[in-house]
């Protein structure tokens, strides 16, 4: 496949969801500071992934229109609320995100938990409240929220932040290591194709195969990120690099050494795409987003 077949592809999901992401974020309204910092990390130039995926997985299963975008866009949302919290002092201390100040050097600390609240609850409000989820039925929408919420509890981010805080991997066992970085990391990804198929009405074994699809290329996501945060380039990424080692953390490069995590990364991008064999041409994205997971630069 040519990659510029899938720049075009990616380009296209993009300007929708940015698109509809303008509309959903409010502007001037008070307060204003709270607003303006939803805005700031937003369109901090995002890869808008999980959204993306989200649509491909509504597409794949039968969706149609443009109805799934909303709810896609609340992924997003999630997200974004996941990055602000996770660069705060209090968590990785982080002072950069996309080449530019992570929102609390901006806005401040208290302003940026805030705007990390905010954005869930505006996430819900894409997934329950807009005229577009009266285009899908209550069961889906509920099949939808039930899922999502254990993406993010403590089976998911809130738990993989958790886990990533008091160093669980710090047994030095690779299990304790993915099991932080599936919940840290592949919760959102894997739900989100979930996500987007159950709005689709996806039958139980296309669902088991996007989930499947989805838990391989969370883990190989957050392997590629701890090899960028020892081998990449700070200007690339747009954030600092070697802060994993600063902050003595157990990561796959550290564990297993650079070369070794990307064979890992690959094994698991490999039995990602094994699930995808049913489903054809139609997945064509997903095999080469899975690509691009272990071959981008930032």
């Amino acid at each position: 496949m040519d990659n510029n077949q899938l720049e075009a592809y990616l380009k296209e999901k993009r300007l929708k969801i940015n698109q509809k992401l303008e509309q959903i974020l409010p502007i001037e309204e008070e307060p204003k500071i709270v607003h303006q910092a939803m805005r700031y990390s937003v369109f901090a130039g995002g890869k808008r992934i999980r959204p993306i995926l989200a649509i491909i997985a509504y597409e794949i299963s039968g969706g149609k229109g443009d109805a799934i975008l909303m709810p896609a866009c609340g992924l997003e949302l999630i997200h974004t609320y996941s990055l602000i919290h996770d660069d705060l002092p209090c968590m990785d201390d982080d002072d950069y995100r996309r080449g530019r100040p992570t929102n609390h050097k901006i806005y401040g600390e208290a302003i940026a938990v805030l705007t990390g609240d905010a954005l869930t609850a505006l996430a819900f409000e894409c997934f329950l409240g807009s005229s577009e989820a009266h285009d899908f039925s209550e069961r889906a929408i509920l099949r939808f929220v039930r899922r999502l919420t254990r993406a993010i509890g403590t089976k998911g981010l809130v738990g993989g932040q958790v886990m990533d805080i008091i160093q669980l991997s710090k047994d030095r066992k690779k299990e304790s290591l993915e099991k932080t970085c599936q919940y840290k990391t592949g919760a959102l990804i894997e739900a989100s194709l979930e996500c987007g198929a159950l709005l689709a009405g996806a039958d139980p074994r296309l669902l088991s195969a996007l989930k499947h699809y989805g838990k391989g290329i969370g883990l190989a996501f957050q392997i590629t990120d701890d090899i960028l945060n020892v081998t990449g380039d700070k200007e690339v990424m747009g954030k600092s690099v070697h802060s994993d080692r600063e902050h003595e953390k157990i990561t796959f490069p550290e564990l297993m050494g650079v070369e070794k995590s990307k064979k890992e990364a690959l094994r698991c991008i490999e039995d990602a795409k094994v699930s995808l064999n049913d489903m054809g041409h139609r997945a064509w994205p997903l095999r080469e987003i899975a690509n691009y997971i272990v071959e981008r630069k930032s």
